[in-house]
């Protein structure tokens, strides 16, 4: 059984009138269960060549839905200007701007309409997304 454990820390000693100092760890595991998850696409990166062009980065059909999927993105630009739209579905979900990252779970539905696939749209040419997708 694999053991992947996700850990995020939050901190600034001038956000809050308090010091803001929050981590929270938690252990991926198939849904429902203890049992780790087991499976990865591995860490990957696309360059994309052109703005404004949408991207499939994960068809849902490939995966089955309503598992314990975790998606981790990373925008690697350093221009702060430069951001990817990212889109499950028809739902833009939010922007990931230069060295932003998100890690989300991602039901993988075929269920609706359009499915959700997990899309990425950059704001200029030559931008790199770091991905790595944890299934079942």
């Amino acid at each position: 059984m694999a053991t992947t454990t996700a850990t995020i820390t939050l901190s600034s000693t001038d956000l809050l009138s308090d010091e803001l100092a929050l981590t929270t760890t938690s252990t991926l595991t198939t849904a429902g269960t203890s049992t780790g998850l087991t499976n990865t696409g591995g860490l990957g990166r696309k360059t994309v060549a052109g703005a404004h062009g949408e991207y499939t980065l994960f068809t849902a059909s490939e995966y089955t839905d309503d598992t314990a999927n975790k998606v981790y993105l990373k925008n690697t630009s350093t221009t702060a200007a430069e951001y990817f739209d990212v889109t499950i579905g028809d739902m833009q979900m939010g922007r990931l701007y230069a060295g932003d990252w998100a890690f989300f779970p991602w039901n993988a539905d075929t269920g609706t309409t359009p499915d959700g696939d997990i899309k990425i749209d950059p704001s200029a040419n030559d931008m790199t997304l770091e991905y790595m997708l944890f299934t079942e």
